[in-house]
């Protein structure tokens, strides 16, 4: 999700609770914060000697110890009051991509994509996911795309990579 599209989120539903999924079925605390909005720039080179540039807008998350039996999330109000001041100070690559870093006693700090959204009842949830590492010069390095196998009975032959 690009900076754009999530702050339009938070606005469109300000009067809900913010609450985000980092894995299947488990939520960031109630406890949480948002402790720092990071505007980065990528400047890349690849293992094929290619070069990359991106933005992105880091916004972490911090489960403060203090507030263990919170219950209330925070509003998506509060959250974008806080972005908006951010963005005030120093202002946001709005095409930049959002991931959310966070971490807690079982899940080690990652910085998680939203991949997703959706409503339900008074709340707005952000799916979070991870985004494997990947070779970004397959081709330059010689190594192979995946061969899909064949699920046509019959379908396999020699050399086809299915058998």
């Amino acid at each position: 999700m690009k900076t754009q599209e999530f702050l339009n989120t938070l606005k469109e539903h300000q009067g809900k609770s913010l609450l985000f999924e980092y894995a299947p079925n488990l939520l960031v605390g109630a406890n949480y914060h948002i402790t720092e909005v990071k505007h980065v720039t990528i400047d890349s080179v690849d293992c094929g000697a290619g070069v990359d540039a991106w933005k992105e807008t880091i916004i972490q998350l911090w489960e403060d110890p203090n507030e263990l039996g919170k219950t209330e999330f925070m509003s998506a109000y509060k959250a974008m009051a806080i972005l908006s001041k951010v963005g005030q100070m120093k202002s946001y690559v709005m095409d930049a991509e959002v991931r959310i870093e966070y971490s807690n006693a079982n899940f080690h700090t990652a910085q998680l994509y939203v991949n997703d959204y959706e409503i339900r009842g008074n709340n707005l949830l952000l799916k979070l996911a991870t985004q494997p590492t990947d070779c970004k010069a397959k081709e330059t390095c010689g190594i192979a795309e995946p061969v899909e196998a064949n699920a046509q009975a019959g379908g396999c032959t020699p050399g086809g990579g299915c058998c």
